[in-house]
């Protein structure tokens, strides 16, 4: 169910029966050459709809517009400080709770999103859970065995994998692979924690940050969907026994 296609009485109905709702949050940035700039809030809101299909669970509209300051050297980039971002999303999850839901999932898709939701979710007084679509087993067995060490860290061939299977396929088998990241630049900038835009497209300069993207086909797309919407429906249900 989908708040956006619903009326009022539909989530009067709705909320008789279930108090849980899923927030995607994602990011309007560049990925890559072939990486579609709606990437993030595509992957989070897709999976989000399906898991919401599978565990009879309510989809509220993505949060698309976050921090991404890094990327901002690259057009079609639409970055919001870290303080409106958390202010939007603060008033987001106040409004719902305020409606009657009371166990509030956000399904993430961006990592420059996972420190400020995290503190907004801890002020909250009804239960509350962050998950990313990355953090369950199932999907990363698929990443390992498709991409190895060339999922990398940005413009990933997983998530470009899905937009593929779910929108549009961006041409470029030929691209080269990008340069090899190091565990210490991994672990340094977990979190999407980059610098300065002109200094990140110096650095990176066809966006990709250490992700082969031309690894990514439409049929793994499919099967890191399902995936990803399984593993969710199913940690959703667990979370709202709580």
């Amino acid at each position: 169910m989908q708040l956006a296609l619903s009326t009022w009485l539909e989530v009067e109905a709705y909320l008789a029966r279930s108090d849980g709702v899923i927030l995607p949050t994602g990011s309007t940035e560049q990925h890559g050459p072939i990486g579609l700039i709606g990437t993030d809030t595509l992957c989070a809101d897709d999976i989000a709809k399906q898991a919401a299909t599978i565990a009879g669970g309510l989809v509220v509209p993505p949060l698309a517009y976050t921090p991404a300051p890094f990327n901002m050297a690259f057009p079609g980039t639409l970055s919001v400080s870290v303080d409106t971002f958390g202010q939007l999303a603060r008033e987001v999850v106040e409004g719902l709770v305020h409606h009657g839901f009371r166990h509030i999932y956000v399904l993430n898709g961006h990592g420059a999103n996972v420190a400020p939701m995290k503190q907004i979710l801890a002020e909250q007084t009804v239960p509350c859970r962050l998950k990313s679509w990355w953090d369950f087993e199932a999907v990363n067995e698929l990443r390992r065995e498709w991409y190895g060490d060339w999922e990398g860290m940005h413009a990933t061939p997983s998530e470009i994998a899905m937009t593929q299977a779910n929108h549009r396929v961006v041409k470029g088998d030929c691209l080269p692979p990008p340069q090899k990241l190091t565990e210490a630049f991994m672990r340094d900038h977990a979190g999407d924690r980059h610098g300065p835009p002109l200094e990140h497209r110096e650095q990176f300069p066809d966006g990709r940050v250490g992700s082969h993207s031309s690894l990514a086909r439409p049929e793994h797309g499919k099967h890191l969907f399902n995936a990803a919407a399984q593993a969710i429906a199913d940690d959703y249900l667990t979370f709202l026994q709580h």
